[in-house]
């Protein structure tokens, strides 16, 4: 992993410590998080993993809530599984056109 990721980080609840996940933060979500991506541990869902984050990088509460979340490229949201080994992008919203 290089030095513009964090390390690998125990989020989420009962997640297995082989179930990882890539977080990739976007614009105003990478400002918030300090970090362009980091590894998780993978929690059962998208929004186990949304409220780990905010949690361990508090900045990033403020910024989830109006961010989409991408899993391996597919609009997702609170209820939806997260797959081991999934790329999650989380991206605010952008202004211009």
């Amino acid at each position: 992993m290089d030095a513009r990721h964090g390390a690998t980080a125990p989020l989420g609840t009962g997640a297995s410590s082989t179930a990882v996940v890539t977080v990739r933060y976007w614009a105003g979500a990478r400002a918030a998080a300090g970090v362009d991506g980091e590894d998780v541990a993978a929690p059962a869902t998208v929004g186990e993993l949304t409220t780990a984050l905010a949690q361990a990088r508090p900045a990033l509460a403020a910024v989830l809530p109006v961010c989409s979340v991408l899993v391996d490229g597919l609009a997702a949201s609170g209820d939806d599984p997260l797959p081991p080994g999934a790329t999650v992008e989380v991206l605010p919203p952008f202004a211009g056109g």
